[in-house]
């Protein structure tokens, strides 16, 4: 692996951690305040789908960072 791969799948790794911490800091922020304004359960399952949407992502971007790594 080239010095060049190694620093983008290192800034995927960033990325991805990134993403992880912010959606599960704002997924928690999001249910709180819902909770506290009294919305309606329909805005729950749109905060815990785009929460999930996050995680989907995070977990795929993994799996290609893992078998870039494994294959080289």
């Amino acid at each position: 692996m080239t010095p060049e791969q190694d620093r983008h799948l290192a800034r995927q790794a960033r990325l991805v951690s990134v993403v992880l911490a912010a959606t599960m800091i704002l997924w928690m922020g999001a249910s709180w305040l819902g909770g506290q304004m009294g919305l309606e359960t329909r805005y729950a399952f749109l905060f815990d789908m785009a929460a999930m949407a996050a995680f989907i992502w995070a977990l795929i971007v993994t799996a290609r960072i893992w078998r870039a790594r494994r294959n080289s």
